[in-house]
C-alpha cells in the first residue's frame, strides 16, 4: 500500500474503504434518499393545515431531528453490515491477509469511511433541511449534543453491524436481518405514522428502550435547550450497547472455534 507497516489507519485504506461504501447502493437508497424525502415529505403533510407558524416550525423541526435517526441506521447498521457479510461470504478478509492486511486494519479503516459517509449524508440531509423545511436554529449546546448523540449512536450501530455479520456471515440472511431490525426501529421509534402517545402499552414499553425514540420525540427540546431528563435516552443507549457487545463477543468467540 506504500505505507507504514503497523498503521492501523493508513490514507490509502481509507480510500479503498470509501470507494466500497459509495458502491453500495444501499446507504444512498436508505441512508440518504429516503431520510430526505421522508422529512420534506412528512413535515409538509403534517403542517400543511397548521396556521400557527410558529408551531409548524416546531413540527417541522422535531421530525426532521427524529429522521435524522435513520442515516446512521441506514448506513452503518445496514450498510456496513450487509457488506461485511458479503465479504465474508466471498473470503476477502483472508485475501486480504495474503496481502499483510489484518482484520483489525481492515476494521478500522472501515469504521473511519463509515463515519466519513455518514457525516457527509448528514450534510447533505442539513442542506436540503435548511432549504425545503422551516428548520427552528438550535441553541449551541443542542447543536453539539445532537452531533455528540449521533455519533455515539452510530458507534454502536457498527458494533451491532460487525457483530451481526459476523455471526450470520450469510449476505441474503444478514439483509434480512437488517432489515427487519430497521423497519422496527422506524415503526416503534414512531417514524411510520404512529406517535409514541398513540402507541400501545407494550408498544411504548419497547419503544421506551430504543434509542430512536428519543430522537424522534424529545429531541426538540434539547436542540432549543429546554431542561431535559437525560436518564432514560443514556439508558436506552446503554442496552443498545450492551446488545451489540454481546453479539460482537459472541461473533468473536465463534470465530475462535473455528
Amino acid at each position: 500500500m506504500g505505507e507504514k507497516k503497523g498503521k492501523l489507519i493508513t490514507k490509502s485504506m481509507i480510500l479503498y474503504e470509501l470507494r466500497n461504501v459509495t458502491g453500495n447502493p444501499f446507504v444512498h437508497i436508505f441512508g440518504v434518499g429516503m431520510p430526505v424525502l421522508m422529512s420534506i415529505l412528512i413535515t409538509h403533510m403534517v403542517t400543511m393545515e397548521m396556521s400557527d407558524a410558529a408551531m409548524a416550525k416546531t413540527v417541522s423541526t422535531s421530525v426532521f431531528l427524529g429522521i435524522g435517526a435513520l442515516i446512521p441506521l441506514a448506513t452503518i447498521l445496514m450498510g456496513y453490515s450487509v457488506m461485511q457479510a458479503q465479504d465474508l461470504e466471498k473470503g476477502i478478509p483472508e485475501r486480504l491477509k495474503l496481502f499483510g492486511i489484518k482484520n483489525s486494519v481492515t476494521i478500522c479503516n472501515r469504521a473511519v469511511s463509515e463515519l466519513i459517509f455518514m457525516l457527509a449524508a448528514f450534510l447533505i440531509y442539513f442542506i436540503a433541511g435548511s432549504c425545503f423545511i422551516g428548520l427552528e436554529a438550535p441553541v449551541v449546546s443542542g447543536w453539539v449534543l445532537y452531533a455528540f448523540c449521533m455519533v455515539v449512536f452510530s458507534v454502536l450501530c457498527f458494533i451491532m453491524a460487525h457483530g451481526l455479520a459476523c455471526l450470520l456471515k450469510k449476505f441474503s440472511v444478514t439483509y434480512c436481518g437488517v432489515m427487519i431490525i430497521y423497519f422496527a426501529f422506524m415503526i416503534f421509534g414512531g417514524m411510520m405514522g404512529v406517535d409514541y402517545e398513540n402507541m400501545p402499552g407494550w408498544m411504548q414499553g419497547v419503544a421506551k428502550l430504543l434509542p430512536v425514540t428519543y430522537f424522534n420525540r424529545d429531541f426538540y427540546e434539547i436542540w432549543t435547550g429546554k431542561a431535559y431528563d437525560f436518564m432514560p435516552m443514556v439508558q436506552s443507549f446503554l442496552l443498545f450497547g450492551a446488545v451489540g457487545g454481546i453479539l460482537l463477543f459472541a461473533a468473536l468467540k465463534r470465530g475462535e472455534k473455528n
